[in-house]
């Protein structure tokens, strides 16, 4: 398996995890707010179990955006080798490694750091379109793509 296809994979399995913490912690957030004995002060009863749906909103909230995320990753063609800089491209350059797919920020893996972005991210759409040997200037940065998996 080459270099993209690991990183997608590990990539994966950071979401899956995400999604596994997520599922754990709805569950213990319900069992908290359906367990939440009512109290001779009403109010703070319904407060508490507002607050608690409001945690699971949240966490639902961020279960969906690692679902979303998995599936977007999982459109990447891993096989594919383009000759510019596109949608599921590992873009290598002289100081960062890109992954151009989804926005999941800093990736560490194998010893070395990889960005995980989307290509609307502001470096997603600066880089795109771009191949070896051509530059892009990025906030006062100089940035030179070396190449394209």
């Amino acid at each position: 398996m080459h270099l993209k296809a690991q990183l997608i994979q590990h990539i994966q399995g950071m979401l899956s995890e995400r999604i596994a913490e997520s599922e754990v912690a709805m569950a213990a957030a319900q069992e908290a707010r359906n367990s939440d004995t009512k109290s001779s002060a009403g109010d703070k009863f319904e407060t508490g179990r507002a607050m608690m749906q409001m945690e699971i909103d949240k966490l639902e909230a961020q279960m969906g955006k690692a679902v979303m995320l998995q599936k977007d990753l999982a459109r990447v063609d891993v096989d594919r080798v383009a000759t510019k800089v596109e949608f599921g491209s590992l873009v290598l350059t002289d100081r960062e490694h890109y992954l151009l797919a989804v926005g999941m920020g800093k990736v560490e893996w194998e010893g070395r750091l990889y960005y995980a972005i989307s290509m609307a991210s502001p470096i997603g759409a600066a880089l795109a379109g771009k191949r070896v040997g051509e530059a892009v200037d990025f906030q006062g940065r100089r940035i030179v793509v070396q190449g394209i998996l």
